[in-house]
């Protein structure tokens, strides 16, 4: 029986080999390889082909002074991750991407004894991921640009765990994360070892950079991380990574004992399945966030022994890498990388890498959530303009907790306005006019009260409310609230004109003032609420309003003994109230 093997690389480029009996084959990018493969994410020596009579088996990795060395890019063969494998008729091995197709044909052949060697008891040690070429003949690629990935589910809940830290740690401080430190060379001749850190410190580089470009046009977290994730997939050998964001307070506190999932991916379906219920370190994550550190921790002995990944995955064994999401101003969550493969764990080239792309991915987060508040603040000044001046909208925006329900007592002016006559008046035009005119009176009504500081409290059908004093007190919101009203009057006189000219009667307004102390704040419900003002001096504001007459305005003494000398004021008639035993004092306002 013949075997062939259908090979087609990265490049596009194809063609066959025969496979003879009793014959090794290496694959790799070097050209010393039986099968050089032009795909730069193939190790230079990534696995081996052993043809024995009928029977062809494939080996991850190749030995190397009597051990295994195997790739982090590691071998599929029909879609699965395969240490070691009897191929089949049809079989699709992946290595990077290239694929070989293997296919036997019927034809007389020699029968070969065995001339294996026995890999299941060698000792594995991993080889440095094959992304950067360590040769100067090795194939390259003219980008690295990062390939879409599908986004996968968030996960709707996630288990921690609060074991101990394992026993091999390796730390990264913050300054160096967000990129303050700075490494020199000597002068001198550059060692072989120099070169290959600094190719490889080169290619993260234009990793880092292509994530940046990728990152400046999005602005949805889940996409971030997603992109995030994929090039750590790329440029380490983690099978998990856990993308966790802090939950912060309104005003943008960060709460750090407090990690919400926001993205989770594996290397592949099958680890989905095999991962989906570890825990995520509760003692690290804390670490990371509290410290500003990024973190390497290996939970288990490099040389134990282990079945299979369902064993390492039951045992908790595994090779976690955890760093911060951070910026100069802020600690924004981390992200938790394990390694599950107990043939090799990570290296600190992987810690450096995996912080690199946090701190990028940080800078990003900050930005998405700096829209967002912005967008928010945008909203809120939108729907706060409508009823308070503008530095009291500003005083609110800073300070967010004051934006809850419950009230205090003070000292404030209120003002009450309303139509006269405005019943009869409507039932004797159309809707559309009456509307129409509602507004123009309200506009004209509002925006004088924001002129002098006040704030507006309602609408109550054809009259309004306005508060002088709150949210924010000062000695002159009497005078501003007197100020109002008589302006108030006068913008009606040309609003009446202008209704003159349309064929449209004038209409006329009485308006009320008192001043005392009264109950400010939210108050309604945790879904509905409404910043108002209640009280008794809010009853009997409103009382003086309701005995005005169209074009008059009442005020009470209480009023009146803080603008005495700012407008004339004629004694008007006492009005008895009901709940007071002796009647109120009022002063009518001379504005004409």
């Amino acid at each position: 029986m013949k075997a062939t093997l259908k090979i087609t690389d990265a490049t596009g480029g194809s063609w066959d080999i025969d496979l003879a009996p009793d014959s090794v084959y290496t694959i790799g990018r070097s050209k010393e390889n039986s099968v050089v493969l032009n795909d730069r994410r193939v190790s230079r020596h990534h696995a081996q082909i052993f043809c024995d009579g009928d029977a062809v088996r494939i080996i991850d990795g190749i030995v190397v002074g009597g051990e295994i060395k195997r790739s982090v890019n590691r071998v599929f063969v029909n879609g699965q991750p395969t240490l070691e494998k009897y191929l089949d008729d049809n079989d699709v091995i992946t290595i990077g991407e290239s694929s070989l197709v293997f296919q036997r044909v019927e034809t007389p052949v020699a029968v070969y004894e065995p001339a294996m060697q026995e890999f299941s008891t060698l000792p594995v040690t991993a080889e440095p991921a094959g992304l950067v070429p360590d040769t100067e003949d090795a194939p390259r690629s003219s980008s690295t640009a990062i390939p879409p990935v599908p986004a996968a589910p968030v996960p709707t809940a996630l288990r921690y765990d609060d074991q101990p830290l394992g026993h091999t740690q390796m730390l990264l401080s913050a300054e160096k994360i967000i990129g303050k430190s700075v490494t020199s060379m000597e002068a001198g001749l550059t060692t072989p070892a120099e070169l290959k850190s600094l190719r490889r410190k080169a290619e993260t580089l234009e990793m880092l950079y292509e994530l940046s470009k990728t990152l400046g046009n999005v602005f949805d977290l889940k996409e971030i991380f997603i992109r995030a994730t994929d090039l750590i997939f790329r440029g380490t050998p983690a099978d998990r990574v856990v993308a966790l964001l802090a939950e912060e307070t309104v005003d943008g506190k960060i709460l750090d004992y407090s990690l919400v999932p926001i993205a989770m991916k594996a290397r592949d379906a099958q680890l989905e399945k095999l991962t989906e219920k570890l825990p995520v370190s509760r003692t690290i994550t804390q670490r990371v966030m509290r410290e500003k550190v990024a973190l390497l921790s290996q939970d288990a002995k490099t040389d134990e022994k282990f079945i299979g990944a369902e064993s390492i995955v039951s045992q908790g064994v595994r090779s976690t890498i955890c760093a911060p999401l951070i910026t100069e101003s802020n600690v924004h969550g981390v992200v938790y990388a394990d390694r599950l493969d107990p043939f090799a764990a990570f290296t600190p080239d992987d810690l450096e890498l995996i912080s690199a792309v946090a701190a990028q991915t940080a800078v990003s987060v900050e930005t998405v959530k700096a829209h967002k508040r912005l967008a928010r603040e945008e909203v809120a000044r939108a729907n706060y303009s409508r009823f308070m001046p503008e530095y009291v909208v500003k005083q609110l925006l800073d300070n967010p907790n004051s934006f809850r329900l419950g009230g205090v007592n003070q000292k404030i002016t209120v003002l009450f306005a309303d139509i006269r006559g405005f019943t009869s008046f409507s039932e004797r035009e159309n809707p559309e006019k009456i509307v129409g005119l509602l507004n123009r009176y309200f506009t004209a009504m509002s925006e004088i009260i924001f002129a002098y500081g006040g704030t507006l409290d309602k609408y109550i059908g054809d009259g309004l409310m306005a508060l002088f004093g709150a949210p924010t007190a000062s000695p002159e919101d009497a005078k501003n609230a007197l100020t109002t009203a008589v302006a108030m009057q006068k913008r009606l006189l040309v609003l009446n004109q202008e209704l003159a000219s349309e064929g449209l009667n004038g209409i006329e307004i009485g308006i009320g003032m008192h001043t005392g102390v009264a109950t400010v704040g939210y108050i309604g419900s945790e879904k509905r609420s409404e910043y108002t003002a209640i009280g008794d001096t809010v009853n009997l504001a409103a009382r003086l309003e309701q005995n005005a007459n169209g074009g008059q305005i009442l005020v009470s003494e209480a009023t009146a003994a803080e603008c005495r000398d700012l407008i004339p004021l004629i004694p008007h008639e006492p009005l008895t109230v009901k709940n007071r035993t002796q009647p109120v004092t009022l002063y009518e306002v001379k504005w004409k």
